[in-house]
């Protein structure tokens, strides 16, 4: 009933958060001479808090309709061009006047563990320019009747097998944190299946392979409780009227909850210097707080079962790295992959995967080359600092792209080579 208490208290509030958003307009109306006052500033600026401290943060959008490439501005278009019931494949089709050969396409698999994709945004935008760029964008499980069926981690490995079939030969899959693992089992089973549909490269960002090495808070609370204690704790139903009434899901604000509780200072600290900037008139900074938390506090439920099993796997089990990792009974091999190059990127300062748990990834894959492995750790940033900020598209996308540039020129050698 937990779920059912948090609706009913989000639904008691909505008068009050309509009263301070009315205050707000009121202490913010130029017309209103207190408005330029500090005391109609503070007003303004606790009313605001309020409201968005207690309201429901809906899926942001992308909001990518431009990017700048050979220094002219180009079109950008928002397609979805694959579908399933808990996934749309989107599609950011640049409006080029000539095609741009030497640009990889890119397959972005974005976290599903309870942001939405538009988490990316950032990542997408730095790519827009120099590759062709899809990405997964995940269903609120809230959103999805229970007639439409369950959705686990073996449907999600389904789904991007499904889609790089879909999208055919020469595509660089990239699994940013919780997919590396669902990411690395696709390719492996595709691998194994010898699938001329096998990515170029595959790239794994701040992603849990191994989590016993250098585990972190997350990881050491996943090993502290039996799966029983998932299931009975944090397990719940979607509540009337949502679509997915009655679905079994892990709500959002749990995740939410979860990520603020490890950091609960600085998420005070920011609303203080909120409140602060409000007061102040600096707009701009008060402007960055709003964009920042929009999409951080913007969360989705996930499916039980999909929860369940990814915390029994990748955090109980360690069933990839130990080598007893299957996908619909068949057994994942990371050593049957040998066409499929390797990026690994970590952060120095991650506090959700440690040092060490997406580079294990190398020595799983013994059937990759040396010369197509490469690892980069990027000084002096979070988790979040790896797939998004200055130094990721400073440092990081570059590296990327031209490891992505660089294996589709090796491959497309190789096939010349054996046509001839």
């Amino acid at each position: 009933m937990f779920y059912h208490l948090y609706e009913l208290n989000h639904a008691a509030v909505q008068p009050w958060r309509a009263v301070a958003d009315a205050t707000k307009l009121f202490y913010q109306n130029p017309l209103n001479p207190v408005s330029h006052t500090r005391f109609g500033r503070t007003v303004a600026a606790w009313a605001e808090v309020f409201e968005r401290t207690t309201r429901r943060y809906g899926k942001p959008a992308f909001d990518l309709h431009e990017t700048t490439i050979d220094a002219k501005p180009v079109p950008v278009v928002e397609n979805v061009v694959w579908s399933k019931p808990f996934c749309n494949l989107i599609h950011f089709q640049r409006d080029l006047a000539r095609p741009r050969p030497s640009d990889p396409r890119v397959l972005l698999v974005a976290p599903m563990s309870g942001h939405y994709a538009t988490l990316l945004r950032g990542t997408v935008e730095r790519f827009l320019p120099e590759a062709e760029v899809y990405i997964t964008d995940w269903v609120d499980a809230r959103n999805v009747p229970v007639s439409e069926g369950h959705f686990d981690l073996d449907d999600y490995i389904d789904y991007l097998i499904e889609m790089l079939n879909f999208l055919g030969p020469d595509v660089h899959i990239v699994g940013v944190c919780q997919p590396s693992v669902p990411v690395l089992a696709a390719v492996s089973v595709m691998e194994q299946h010898n699938s001329p549909n096998a990515p170029t490269t595959m790239t794994l960002m701040g992603g849990p392979i191994d989590t016993r090495i250098n585990p972190t808070a997350v990881n050491e609370l996943a090993e502290e409780k039996d799966l029983d204690w998932f299931r009975d704790n944090v397990i719940m139903h979607v509540p009337f009227p949502n679509p997915g009434f009655g679905r079994p899901v892990y709500p959002g604000f749990l995740q939410l909850t979860g990520f603020m509780s490890m950091n609960m200072d600085r998420h005070m600290i920011a609303q203080k210097d909120f409140f602060m900037h409000l007061v102040r008139d600096d707009g701009d900074s008060a402007e960055k707080h709003r964009e920042f938390y929009d999409e951080y506090l913007a969360v989705m439920d996930l499916t039980a079962e999909f929860y369940l099993q990814t915390v029994k796997t990748v955090f109980i089990e360690h069933a990839l790295p130990k080598g007893t990792m299957a996908h619909r009974g068949e057994p994942v091999d990371p050593g049957a992959i040998s066409r499929v190059a390797l990026f690994t990127v970590e952060g120095e300062n991650d506090d959700i995967t440690g040092r060490g748990q997406t580079r294990a990834a190398h020595a799983l894959c013994t059937g990759i080359a040396d010369n197509m492995k490469v690892h980069y750790e990027q000084p002096r940033v979070g988790h979040y600092g790896v797939f998004n900020g200055s130094r990721f598209r400073t440092e990081v996308a570059p590296r990327m792209l031209n490891f992505m540039r660089a294996q589709s020129r090796v491959t497309s050698r190789s096939r010349i080579r054996a046509v001839a």
